[in-house]
């Protein structure tokens, strides 16, 4: 789906959403300024501003220092641009759960929910030096050892719920 050109209201308060267009990537982002500070992405959009190395400064300015509504997040979102049910799904490793639309592919994320998924895609890096180090003082041979793998893994759950 392309990038929607009209004034749409926002799935979670019905207030009208703003359009924010993005220089580097050339796309309209909308964002909910006048109500719960909820965000919409087209399809494939979020992906652009997802990670921390990503310019999303013009999108989180707008929203930075801001008061907005609380809305219920459990309710059913209706998607603005196709009109269809939105489901919830986990991102970010479970760490955030946003609105899909599995016609068209949009995403709404409620106030606070990009900070969060750009965070802990940053953290990534971090996460695995942390389990590196874990390993190499363990003194656990990270690609030799049969059970590498299931150490890792068991390693990485334990990381990635504190940090």
């Amino acid at each position: 789906m392309v990038d929607t050109k009209e004034t749409i209201n926002c799935p979670a308060c019905n207030s009208v959403m703003t359009k924010i267009y993005m220089p580097e990537t050339g796309v309209n982002i909308d964002i909910c300024l006048d109500g719960c500070g909820g965000i919409y992405f087209d399809n494939r959009e979020l992906e652009k501003f997802d990670e921390k190395t990503e310019n999303a400064d013009a999108l989180l300015a707008q929203i930075s220092g801001k008061t907005f509504k609380r809305v219920n997040g459990d309710e059913i979102r209706i998607c603005p641009a196709c009109g269809m049910p939105m489901a919830k799904m986990g991102a970010a490793n479970g760490v955030v759960e946003i609105d899909v639309c599995h016609t068209c592919g949009g995403k709404f994320l409620d106030n606070g929910e990009l900070q969060k998924i750009r965070k802990y895609k940053n953290n990534t890096e971090e996460v695995d030096h942390i389990i590196d180090e874990m390993l190499e003082t363990a003194y656990i041979d990270k690609y030799g050892s049969p059970n590498a793998s299931a150490r890792r893994a068991f390693f990485e759950k334990i990381v990635k719920k504190f940090v």
